[in-house]
């Protein structure tokens, strides 16, 4: 992933940054986006895939390009934090994800339901607790240990 500014304008003490970002992906895919970041938050104002992202891939692109867009600005989780007043909304805030059988349960139930639907079951996953996809891949094993889901593979 590659970020880089496009412009910035100035109005008084206000500053409004254009940035362009792009994900490259083994396989030849790729995403490109414009990010708008402002007083009032960052926003995505344009986004171009090879090949065209899916509604939920496109829902997940802003947890996907949030850090590394926080970090081209300059700024980090704790400076966000303390400039709250001046970043707010720049950040989703996610609800705390239950720890133990409950959040294990809660993932399998996410899992199962993206199943159905023929979605990306680990995206659901992803989306559901805003963790990555490593650590959502974790949890879905800890929830298939825990036995709410079923074996990955059949045992011989």
């Amino acid at each position: 992933m590659s970020v880089w500014p496009a412009w910035e304008v100035r109005e008084d003490a206000a500053a409004t940054a254009w940035f362009q970002v792009r994900l490259a992906f083994a396989d030849g895919a790729r995403v490109d986006a414009l990010c708008v970041v402002s007083a009032d938050g960052i926003s995505i104002e344009d986004v171009r895939a090879q090949p065209a992202l899916s509604l939920h891939d496109l829902a997940a692109l802003a947890d996907w390009i949030e850090e590394p867009l926080f970090e081209a600005c300059g700024m980090t989780q704790e400076d966000e934090a303390a400039d709250g007043e001046e970043y707010a909304g720049a950040r989703r805030a996610r609800p705390a994800w239950p720890r133990g059988s409950e959040g294990r349960w809660l993932i399998a139930q996410e899992y199962r339901a993206a199943q159905e639907e023929g979605c990306d079951p680990v995206l659901a996953v992803m989306c559901a607790t805003g963790h990555s996809r490593r650590k959502s891949l974790r949890l879905i094993s800890q929830a298939r240990d825990a036995g709410y889901l079923t074996p990955r593979h059949a045992r011989r």
